[in-house]
């Protein structure tokens, strides 16, 4: 079964950045409709941003202006850039995605919807 893998969490220190990849745990098509979710302690589970395969990009207010999401076709990765890190960014983010995992899939609009782990991103001085 094709998984999703995040990675590039960690503990950086308020203002600073971090970027985080999403790519599949092995070979596909491509990858569509990503979303970056996280979840903080004690807290729901929140749509941070979102790149759809038509349409606008959405961005949640919290992040607008120090969050990118953005998709590599060649690379069948996402990232999602945060600049500007506040304490109240300490959250496990994870990213969705609907996968083609053959050309066939993709040609017959034949897509998993599969979920990462998850990455921790710890934000403190």
């Amino acid at each position: 079964q094709v998984q999703l893998v995040e990675s590039g969490g960690g503990l950086v220190q308020p203002e600073g950045s971090l970027r985080l990849t999403c790519a599949a745990s092995r070979s596909i098509y491509n990858l569509y409709d990503v979303s970056w979710f996280r979840q903080a302690p004690g807290k729901q589970r929140e749509l941070v941003a979102a790149i759809p395969n038509t349409g606008s990009f959405y961005y949640a207010d919290a992040v607008k202006g120090r969050f990118t999401a953005s998709r590599d076709n060649a690379k069948k990765t996402a990232y999602l850039q945060m600049h500007n890190l506040k304490p109240e960014d300490t959250a496990v983010y994870y990213c969705s995605a609907n996968l083609a995992v053959t050309y066939a899939d993709y040609d017959s609009a034949r897509y998993v919807e599969v979920r990462g782990q998850g990455t921790l991103v710890t934000v403190s001085s």
